[in-house]
């Protein structure tokens, strides 16, 4: 073995790492196998093992596309070589917390475009679902195949530093990233068979079967093997790579707007037989892109009376139109109150405690702590907006006063959690970086997660920002037996 093992020298100092387990505590047993492995590895073998992968990355054109100001970059999503694994007790935990959360996001969107009796009893502020820039009045009335409103989830969640999982946010609307949780595990089977062997480590190759199982379910009622299409806004959009994939694990054709007509309020795509009926689309394009007639009449990327195909029950979207209203940051505020009003349960995953700044005392908690605390619009997505207290300046923190004080609706704040680190291979050497993770979950009569989902690392020293947006990278995250 060579002195320079792999992990000589790695310290998570007082964070919780996922391979190491609590600072000062006892080693994690579930692994104890890939502590060993990791250690009869050098710094150069793992390198050189990591450089390979990267080029199959690139060569398989896995990549996402970073927006600049004046142009458009294709990038490979960083992708690091050293796996998180989760012991299946920890996943049983998430697993059943997922379900829980997916449970309740459907019941609340049932209700909200129904009876609204989460309003009216005051468990959740009228204006803040009724004024939401999400909310679909349109939908009201409407009743969803299976009531099943979130198709497909992905639920944000972190671990603090005693190890204890939290939700840092729901994603219902068109959650990514699915397609590298199956790539990365591919990529780690071919790169490193030896970390793994001898090793039960749950699969993650049934995605595409369930999704399509899903979808299949929650066709219009009397349709005997419906059709299902995912629709994407095309090749310009930053997660094609993952439209083209999941076309193909599911098995069914990728379409554009421009693919679909509607006629007689029933949709078809255009083939070179001719028309051929379509059931299900599983769309990856925002509500107000999706028909011209109804939502933005500039779109091109949409369909013209899909709408009230849709309405009159002769297609099923997924996720619904409407969906955003509960991945909305300042209703995730909610969410225990949501869970508790709805399933009469705890949460199994509790929130990341959250000043929800539209009331007076979250405001002024806010306002007294801003230094301390992270704060985030409520619409955003791909950490944009989100102002990390500690580490502002003093000019970004006036700015951010300012705006909390002329629109406090638009605001949560939480307390920094310090995130779990995992091993991660940075220039020479093995560093801790800080690590999220995403599950995917999937709805059709029943909810089936993914086992282990997208581990997201913040590959720059100390920030806790995993978006692939903002320089993330990601990870193989194994459950195991």
């Amino acid at each position: 073995m060579s002195n320079h093992s792999a992990v000589t020298g790695y310290e998570p100092g007082e964070f919780f790492c996922e391979i190491f387990g609590r600072a000062g505590g006892r080693r994690l047993g579930h692994t104890r196998r890939i502590r060993d492995r990791l250690a009869q590895l050098d710094i150069a073998q793992l390198r050189a093992r990591a450089r390979g992968a990267e080029r199959e990355l690139y060569n398989l054109g896995i990549t996402f596309t970073v927006y600049t100001d004046r142009e458009a970059i294709d990038r490979i999503l960083p992708f690091d070589v050293i796996p998180r694994v989760l012991s299946s007790k920890d996943w049983e935990i998430i697993e059943s917390g997922v379900k829980q959360r997916v449970a309740a996001l459907n019941s609340f969107l049932f209700d909200i475009y129904h009876g609204e009796k989460i309003l009216k009893d005051g468990v959740v502020p009228r204006e803040l679902v009724l004024g939401n820039a999400n909310y679909r009045p349109e939908m009201c009335g409407f009743d969803p195949p299976q009531g099943t409103y979130v198709h497909i989830c992905g639920i944000d969640i972190v671990r603090d530093e005693k190890g204890k999982f939290l939700v840092l946010e729901d994603n219902a609307r068109t959650p990514s990233g699915v397609s590298y949780v199956i790539e990365n595990r591919h990529l780690m089977m071919r790169a490193f068979p030896d970390l793994a062997e001898g090793m039960r480590i749950a699969d993650v190759d049934d995605y595409g079967r369930q999704l399509a199982g899903a979808l299949s379910a929650v066709a219009p009622t009397g349709v005997g093997s419906p059709n299902v299409v995912l629709m994407s806004p095309g090749a310009y959009n930053s997660a094609y790579f993952e439209h083209v994939f999941l076309a193909r694990e599911m098995g069914v054709p990728l379409v554009e707007g421009q693919d679909l007509v509607v006629e007689n309020h029933k949709v078809f795509m255009r083939t070179t037989h001719g028309l051929a009926p379509v059931h299900v689309i599983y769309r990856r394009i925002n509500d107000d892109f999706l028909d011209p007639k109804i939502f933005r009449p500039e779109s091109t990327l949409g369909v013209a009376g899909l709408f009230e195909a849709y309405l009159k029950g002769n297609v099923t979207l997924a996720n619904a139109i409407g969906t955003g209203v509960a991945d909305d940051k300042a209703v995730y505020a909610y969410m225990p109150r949501i869970i508790k009003y709805y399933l009469d349960q705890d949460p199994i995953l509790s929130n990341v405690p959250t000043n929800i700044c539209r009331e007076t005392a979250g405001l002024q908690k806010t306002l007294d702590h801003l230094g301390e605390l992270v704060t985030k619009p409520v619409g955003e997505a791909g950490g944009y907006g989100v102002v990390v207290g500690p580490s502002a300046s003093k000019r970004e923190l006036g700015e951010l006063r300012a705006k909390l004080i002329a629109d406090p609706n638009n605001y949560i704040s939480q307390p920094v959690i310090n995130l779990s680190v995992c091993p991660t291979l940075v220039g020479r050497a093995v560093e801790p970086r800080h690590v999220d993770l995403r599950p995917f979950a999937v709805t059709g009569d029943s909810t089936w997660v993914l086992p282990g989902g997208l581990t997201r690392v913040a590959l720059r020293r100390g920030s806790l920002v995993v978006n692939s947006s903002q320089g993330g990278g990601s990870k193989d995250t194994w459950v195991v037996g």
